[in-house]
């Protein structure tokens, strides 16, 4: 019986702080976004507002403010400190955003084979655990070491390249890396999709053979699609990851967010604050990933099987 039927009310009071949490949640969103965008913006077409990697709001005002209101001393120093370098750790975010968007896409493709190939793969089984084990195996860190500096063919073969390090082309750092996190995250999405797969019930490709599908159509058409779903929760914790792992470029002299963090440490000796900053960026990424993710499973979800809702 419903609660038309019976009379009773929906409780409003539940509803109300839920409504006004997502209110300000894509508030937040939408001011963090928007002021990351209007300084790629500005910096992109060479400085439309403001010079390129200057603040829209002089440091030199908070820190009056300081000298002003000397209550609030200490906020208005640390607001005039991060309005100093934030403009550059921003700039820099952009890379972390393009290694990390490229890296899950083009590993995508190559998981969905590598699961396939463990789960109904006779012997090409063997070679996608072979690969699964050596990615996930060893460090991500070295892994990128091996790649840029223990195979020097590979970064010299993206230096000859006419386009790279040209306009907004980055330089062969950058594509060395992207490879490296294709390589690795395809390793672990495989993981999350074989999971996905296995949960699948066999059932169903069985009766897609006896409709007339082939295995491999099957296996597209009708296992695949649920899968996939099924596969949204561990893959959205793979990108949340390689967020936080694309840090680890900087090592291998990509100019990311944590590379000129750490540069900008090392030149004012504010480490702490620095590093502060970067952690917030990574922060507003991590939570709108996940967040967006999280619509992307309710959108797809299959009605009564498989729904995201009340997780």
């Amino acid at each position: 019986m419903s609660e038309t039927e019976t009379g009773a009310a929906p409780d409003v009071r539940t509803e109300e702080p839920r409504d006004y949490a997502a209110g300000l949640k894509y508030t937040v969103g939408a001011l963090f976004w928007g002021w990351i965008l209007l300084r790629w913006l500005n910096d992109w077409f060479g400085g439309v507002l403001v010079p390129r990697g200057q603040a829209f709001v002089p440091p030199s005002t908070f820190a009056a403010l300081a000298d002003s209101v000397p209550l609030f001393a200490g906020l208005f120093d640390a607001v005039a400190f991060a309005v100093q370098f934030f403009p550059n750790l921003v700039n820099a975010l952009w890379l972390s955003v393009i290694l990390t968007v490229v890296s899950i896409t083009l590993g995508f493709p190559i998981a969905v084979v590598l699961a396939a190939a463990r789960v109904y793969g006779e012997y090409s089984n063997w070679l996608a655990l072979a690969y699964v084990e050596l990615l996930r195996g060893t460090p991500l860190l070295a892994q990128l070491f091996v790649l840029y500096y223990g195979l020097p063919w590979i970064p010299a073969f993206f230096r000859n390249l006419s386009f790279v390090g040209q306009g907004i082309f980055p330089a062969q750092a950058v594509w060395v890396a992207i490879v490296g996190f294709i390589l690795n995250s395809a390793a672990y999405q495989a993981e999350y999709i074989r999971g996905a797969i296995q949960s699948v019930d066999p059932g169903q490709l069985e009766a897609a053979r006896s409709v007339g599908l082939s295995k491999v159509e099957g296996i597209r058409h009708v296992v695949l699609p649920q899968a996939l779903r099924f596969a949204i929760p561990g893959w959205t914790n793979e990108l949340v990851y390689l967020v936080k792992y694309s840090s680890l470029a900087a090592f291998i002299t990509v100019p990311e967010l944590f590379y000129q963090a750490q540069s900008f440490a090392s030149e004012t000796y504010h480490y702490t604050e620095l590093f502060v900053l970067a952690g917030i960026l990574y922060l507003g990424l991590v939570v709108t990933v996940s967040n967006l993710m999280s619509h992307v499973e309710a959108r797809v979800a299959i009605p009564g099987l498989g729904a995201s809702e009340g997780r």
